[in-house]
């Protein structure tokens, strides 16, 4: 063999992937393995079988699903369940008063050190709508929807920084590596709108979430499934417009030519990867229309621009809102929306719970609002699932850092209680679901997992959590963790 032989051989060995590798090898051990993975991963009955060339193709869920979209509005920091839905008068009568011993014991804090304040409700509570939801006065438009939301109020984590928190509440643990939920979404269901991503993410407040853009991940899912981040203004996505001196013939010439090499490769490979890819390039090829399109905000009318309280051409949790509901209608499958700067912990004016919380308050108000009010008139919040929240929720003792009182007020991480949200997409609306202790510290009845929230969200999108599965590292891996055991579907939420 000569040595240019010798290279070509090599560079023709390099291509083929170890699955290739093992099915094809002269046992057949390889081959057996491969189908004894899938079949214990699945089973016969609950395998999805997806199409590489069409992987974002609209698929029917397994089960009845009345979510056929979700928006999910996440508050990157944690904001305060006791100033905003978690009334506790009982904590109100003990503001200022040393923290007792018991409540410390065995506790794990971020910061907070000594012996702290007990820290009453900062803001007024009242009772709003038929379901007499209390909501505070930071809220007074989101007050108006009391009887189409559904409060869960024992939600909890075992999570209490940000990173590995924000992680868990979207890809079912705390490690780097796991899809999350919207690519869940759209492995299972695919998307309404080839001409878009599945699984949209908009993110504001000047930062991305701690956990960075793993929390849109795809993990060990296809590529195809992550979230793809979009912006509010500008180029929706970066490097979509073709460079000047490049028409949109000349894009579509390279693309076939692009095609006809990655089809070639794949039929050498058998890596259904690369099928994918070529479908991932054809999607962007069409984004260049209809993305710009789904992003303009000026072909709104006035009213709605007044209702959102938007302002094109700037990015801004209001924007994003908007967004949703363009995107939600043209048939985006999951559309994440992450607002960054809750973390209230009072060392500065920005994280003081009555200023900057305030204000981050007054900032969301009226688009959440609008958001649910503009999909309940165009008859789409009964199939559109939206969740509010964020990763765990706050103390009732004032931070202290340093074992000093602050200047400003703020409350530590607490992973033992928080509130969520969720409207539409098939919850039982004008509800509140569990409780917590008198002082809201501990979530105390018929308390709701991460886990359990993820499997309550794909039952309404259709799936039973347990047979919606993915073969990896030799198991069925799934969004619900194989490793929790009585993770369940929140039977009280439901419509």
């Amino acid at each position: 063999m000569t040595r240019l032989e010798h290279d070509l051989r090599i560079a023709e060995l390099s291509q083929f992937t170890r699955r290739h590798f093992l099915s094809k090898c002269t046992t057949g051990l390889g081959a057996m393995w491969l189908a004894g993975m899938g079949q214990s991963a699945f089973g016969s009955a609950t395998k999805l079988v997806k199409d590489p060339a069409q992987p974002l193709a609209p698929a029917m869920p397994l089960l009845p699903g009345k979510a056929k979209r979700v928006i999910y509005l996440h508050m990157a920091g944690a904001p305060s369940q006791l100033e905003l839905f978690d009334y506790k008068p009982e904590l109100k009568k003990l503001d200022g008063k040393d923290c007792p011993k018991e409540f410390l014991e065995g506790k794990q804090f971020a910061f907070i050190q000594g012996v702290p304040k007990m820290l009453g409700p900062q803001f007024e509570f009242k009772q709003h709508g038929q379901s007499g939801a209390w909501i505070s006065d930071r809220l007074p438009h989101l007050a108006t929807m009391a009887d189409d939301l559904c409060f869960i109020k024992s939600m909890h984590t075992d999570q209490f920084n940000h990173g590995p928190a924000q992680l868990l509440v979207h890809t079912g643990t705390q490690n780097p590596g796991a899809p999350s939920i919207g690519s869940w979404a759209t492995y299972g269901l695919g998307s309404e709108n080839q001409n878009l991503p599945g699984f949209i993410v908009l993110t504001s407040g000047g930062k991305n979430p701690d956990a960075g853009k793993s929390v849109w991940g795809s993990g060990y899912l296809p590529s195809v499934y992550q979230g793809v981040q979009c912006r509010s203004e500008g180029e929706p996505v970066l490097y979509l417009q073709n460079p000047d001196g490049v028409t949109r013939d000349m894009r579509r010439s390279s693309l076939d030519t692009l095609d006809r090499l990655n089809q070639r490769i794949a039929q050498e490979t058998g890596d259904p990867e690369t099928v994918t890819r070529i479908a991932q390039y054809e999607m962007a090829y069409r984004m260049q229309m209809h993305a710009t399109d789904a992003f303009e905000l000026k072909q709104e009318d006035e009213a709605t621009h007044a209702m959102y309280g938007t302002e094109p051409g700037k990015e801004s949790f209001a924007n994003n809102c908007l967004l949703a509901r363009r995107l939600a209608e043209r048939g985006v499958r999951y559309i994440q929306l992450f607002d960054w700067g809750w973390d209230s912990h009072g060392t500065d004016p920005s994280t003081d719970l009555k200023s900057g919380f305030a204000n981050l308050c007054t900032k969301i108000d009226k688009p959440i609002t609008a958001l649910l009010k503009d999909l309940k008139r165009r008859g789409m919040l009964e199939d559109t699932l939206v969740v509010w929240g964020g990763e765990f929720g706050r103390t009732p003792m004032r931070e202290n850092r340093g074992g000093n009182e602050m200047s400003f007020i703020g409350r530590d991480h607490n992973p033992g209680a928080f509130t969520i949200w969720m409207a539409g997409g098939g919850v039982k609306a004008g509800t509140s679901y569990g409780e917590t202790d008198p002082i809201g510290y501990q979530a105390m009845k018929d308390k709701v997992s991460l886990h359990d929230l993820h499997a309550t969200m794909l039952h309404l999108m259709g799936f039973d959590h347990k047979k919606l599965s993915f073969p990896f590292q030799g198991v069925g891996q799934r969004l619900t963790n194989i490793t929790k055991l009585g993770t369940k579907v929140v039977e009280g939420v439901l419509a």
